[in-house]
């Protein structure tokens, strides 16, 4: 098994608030690509893109885990551990 941490084994699956960047959806501003948070289901834009919202939602929140959320991508960061992980672990992993 790959680096794991109990955040990325402990996240949730949240339903995504939004189908874009919360913030840059209200400021009418773009993004390069988005990360679901785990924890909340916030959509934030990636530390590529300029306003780099899902790392200043891991701030304000200290919600630890983001998914990708783009099309084709199912891998996972953990702010806090600074672990990734290609995909979400099973269920058997996720019990360990």
């Amino acid at each position: 098994m790959a680096e794991m941490c109990e955040h990325i084994l402990q996240a949730g699956d949240p339903e995504p608030r939004t189908e874009g960047c919360e913030e840059c959806l209200k400021m009418g501003d773009t993004w390069v690509h988005l990360r679901r948070c785990l924890s909340c289901g916030h959509v934030g834009c990636c530390d590529s893109s300029k306003n780099k919202h899902a790392t200043k939602h891991w701030r304000a929140t200290q919600h630890p885990v983001v998914q990708s959320f783009e099309p084709g991508e199912d891998w996972l960061w953990c702010f806090k551990d600074e672990v990734f992980v290609d995909e979400r672990p099973s269920a058997d992993e996720a019990r360990v």
